[in-house]
């Protein structure tokens, strides 16, 4: 079975060793058709601390870490630390 992938945005570091990644899905409404957004927050294993809030990551799933960790993360695709 493929590796479940998710790409979002990191909203809290504060956590050690986690970070809370926001995924966005837009989706169309089933009777009007209207483009909505949802938007699902993953607890994500981040080994390093390396995560800061903004970065833009991929996530994927693994075994259960913890009561609510079942995610890790796989890559930093855009870091916000050149600010």
């Amino acid at each position: 079975m493929a590796v479940k992938e998710r790409v979002g945005l990191v909203v809290s570091d504060k956590m050690n060793k986690t970070v809370v990644v926001a995924v966005e899905n837009r989706t169309a409404h089933p009777k009007y058709g209207k483009i909505v957004v949802r938007t699902k927050r993953y607890k994500a294993h981040d080994e390093e601390n390396q995560c800061k809030a903004g970065d833009r990551v991929r996530i994927q799933e693994t075994r259960p870490l913890s009561r609510t960790k079942h995610w890790m993360v796989a890559e930093i695709l855009n870091s916000r630390s050149n600010s």
